[in-house]
């Protein structure tokens, strides 16, 4: 049996103001963006971290639960699949002397919301009353566990400030008939399943209610509802303990009714303290492996904590059929779907904090390859073509269409133009293995999804009368610019992968040529395609002025006209949103990175000082337009020196999902700019990269860090390293 003491104890969060993240009072304005910023996840669960609150006779925390996997085709015109609502499993009532609790003027004021990141927990604090004015102090937390991600917790302490009271608390699961439709519904358990796929979804609840350390019974009203009644004493705390398990079946023969209750009767006998512990453990141990320590600048601490607390809530090594949306577990913004940003802003870290995680990430590509490869073969061309927009099968989920920011109907051309996204994928497989050596992987899936993405490239570029490789008709990073031929960043990534791909048809040759045999012979591989591929290797089209040590963003980008961004300082919106679409694509005006992209992911392509030359002419025609730009423009400017403008980035970037100035989280946190601070940090400021045989540091820390610590693995080696600033 547990005290109100342990409870309490568990209610209290560590008193490092470095590990915390704390609000106060009540903006109705910015409540749905709080709730994407202080959302609690697992990979497996994301819960968003919505305010308690009181309306219409009821005290709740209106937090909502996401599941990763759970994708549904809604039954209308669009037809796009996207997670799906559950059940909201934290829901609770409280009546005083028979009167629910109101709302009053200034009850705001008493209200504190606390992300305790060390701990992964969410803790609010409130005092509420009924119209009566009989109080009641309430403590809550709750949790989804990082060691049993099936598994959530809720603790709620009450403490009436009045003694002889009547107090009536409900507590509930709603939602029960949203999106799902109802299996099987009985006393603490109840399995749905999607409407248009073969996902399933069960929940198992168990609920103790203790007055003063003593178990009080419940009087059970329906499959999910559990009332107690009682008379308050002077000093008497009661506690809510709610644990629920949530699972998953993605076959017909699955059963997750049987797991969730399998689940739920192992966590029921160490009780919600040894759920709580292990949650803590797992958490400590991940803080082991991937904190950021920086001395002399608390905000950039406190960014890079916020960071790494998300980063590490994203990810779920144990599930292979899953990635990290844009959004994450945090909120519904482009419905739960996986773009590049998981190649190019998340995989870093996990390879070098998480090689376990990274793993399962790209097993999810490799998993989606015969979707890719069914896109590509739809289009004409041969090899993998990924989904710009990917869900739980790698067939192509972007829309055609959307309301632009002026209201009008906008063509969306990402699905099919923005194709880079495999080579992206490609390059995410290169780093992987460069940092881990993980040979298993290579020979498995790796070397597949490079040779398919290196297949498509050079099924893709075509020779014209010059004798050179084009490739036309794309998107680059640069969305604002449609439609364009010899994208910089396309072709040299395209380049880049076929390039590798040979590297890696050489390496299995040598060292596995069983492999190798089998694999060409299922692809259908031979010398003579990978000739050609070799031939596509050397005459593609790169955009690169060996006179003026530019790339020319794409054919046709410096006959543009020239917009001088100065002259839209402290614009609230984006720069198409202020000339036009029409205007903007005939301008220099980029969206976000995009050459500047190229020179941070392959920096070698960038001969002598044209590094410089190409961030400096870039980087004042960027309007910056995505929350991805300014890390991969703070990851140049760091190396190139440049650290108060890098600096600059790193804040522009935290301030992103850290302050309240915009409600741009709404739809939940943006995870790759949060990878990017990561980035910024150990890329940039630390120098870090990746080599065949080795890592290497080139640190250039800005004037206010005193110092920087990180971690990292590398070919099974934990290395902790500590930069000291010059004096």
């Amino acid at each position: 049996m547990t005290g109100p003491q342990s409870v309490d104890n568990a209610l209290t969060p560590t008193n490092d103001r470095d590990w915390i993240i704390e609000e106060g009072g009540y903006d109705p304005l910015r409540e749905a963006s709080r709730g994407a910023r202080f959302a609690i996840s697992n990979g497996f669960l994301g819960v968003r971290g919505a305010r308690a609150l009181h309306r219409g006779g009821r005290w709740v925390d209106t937090s909502r639960t996401l599941v990763a996997g759970l994708f549904d085709t809604p039954d209308d015109e669009r037809a796009i699949p996207g997670l799906v609502a559950t059940p909201d499993w934290l829901q609770v009532r409280i009546s005083l002397q028979g009167e629910p609790l109101v709302h009053r003027p200034g009850d705001g004021e008493s209200q504190r919301r606390i992300l305790d990141m060390r701990r992964g927990t969410l803790i609010t604090e409130d005092r509420l009353s009924n119209a009566s004015d009989v109080g009641v102090r309430l403590r809550s937390l709750h949790i989804v566990s990082l060691d049993q991600r099936t598994i959530g917790l809720q603790l709620l302490q009450l403490e009436i400030e009045q003694e002889e009271v009547e107090v009536t608390l409900k507590a509930s699961l709603e939602g029960l008939d949203i999106g799902l439709v109802s299996e099987r519904v009985e006393p603490g358990l109840a399995v749905w399943h999607t409407i248009s796929t073969a996902r399933r979804l069960a929940i198992a609840v168990g609920l103790t209610l203790q007055i003063d350390g003593q178990d009080i019974p419940a009087t059970r009203t329906g499959p999910f509802h559990w009332s107690w009644s009682w008379k308050s004493q002077r000093g008497q705390v009661g506690s809510l303990q709610r644990l629920v398990a949530i699972t998953r079946g993605d076959t017909e023969d699955a059963d997750p009714g049987r797991q969730a209750l399998d689940a739920l009767c192992v966590v029921r006998k160490p009780g919600w303290p040894g759920v709580m512990a292990a949650h803590e453990r797992a958490w400590i141990a991940r803080w082991d492996g991937s904190d950021v320590e920086v001395e002399g600048d608390p905000a950039a601490q406190q960014a890079l904590r916020f960071a790494l607390y998300h980063l590490n809530g994203a990810a779920n090594p144990a599930d292979e059929s899953v990635s990290i949306a844009a959004r994450a577990l945090t909120g519904d913004d482009y419905r739960g779907h996986v773009f590049w940003d998981t190649e190019i802003y998340l995989l870093p870290f996990y390879i070098l904090t998480w090689p376990e995680a990274a793993r399962a990430l790209l097993m999810y590509r490799f998993r989606t390859l015969d979707g890719a490869r069914e896109k590509a073969l739809g289009m004409g061309w041969r090899g993998a073509l990924y989904a710009w927009e990917s869900a739980d099968t790698g067939a192509e989920t972007s829309p055609s269409k959307v309301i632009g920011p002026d209201r009008k109907v906008v063509n969306v051309r990402c699905g099919k133009q923005e194709q880079h996204i495999s080579a992206d994928v490609a390059y995410a497989v290169w780093q992987y293995w460069q940092g881990t050596g993980d040979e298993i992987f290579l020979r498995d899936a790796g070397a597949e999804i490079l040779l398919e993405t290196a297949r498509f490239w050079s099924s893709r570029a075509q020779v014209d009368t010059d004798g050179h490789c084009h490739i036309r008709g794309v998107i680059g990073p640069d969305e604002y610019h449609e439609s364009i031929n010899d994208s910089a960043f396309t072709n040299v990534m395209a380049r880049w992968n076929i390039l590798r791909a040979l590297d890696v048809v050489g390496l299995l040759r040598e060292r596995w040529p069983q492999t190798w045999e089998r694999l060409s012979g299922r692809l259908g591989l031979d010398d003579g395609e990978l000739k050609q591929w070799r031939s596509v290797a050397d005459t593609i089209v790169t955009g690169f002025d060996p006179s003026t040590g530019l790339f020319e963003q794409f054919a046709g980008f410096f006959a543009l006209e020239y917009i001088d961004l100065g002259d839209y300082l402290g614009r609230s919106v984006p720069m198409d949103v202020v000339l036009g679409r029409d205007r903007t694509q005939k301008s220099q005006v980029v969206k976000q990175a995009d050459v500047v992209a190229l020179l941070a992911l392959l920096p070698d392509e960038f001969p002598d000082d044209s590094g410089a030359k190409n961030f400096d002419y870039y980087a004042e025609r960027c309007g910056h337009g995505s929350s991805l730009s300014r890390a991969i423009h703070g990851i140049v400017a760091g190396r190139l020196g440049r650290t108060e403008l890098a600096l600059d980035y790193f804040k522009g970037t935290s301030a992103i999902d850290l302050e309240d100035s915009q409600a741009s989280i709404d739809g939940g946190v943006h995870i790759a700019g949060l990878g990017g601070i990561w980035l910024m940090a150990v890329f940039g400021f630390a120098g870090l990269s990746l080599h065949s045989d080795h890592l290497a540091l080139d640190p250039r820390l800005p004037s206010g860090w005193k110092t920087l610590a990180f971690s990292v693995q590398w070919r099974s080696r934990k290395l902790k390293i500590r930069l000291v600033q010059a004096t």
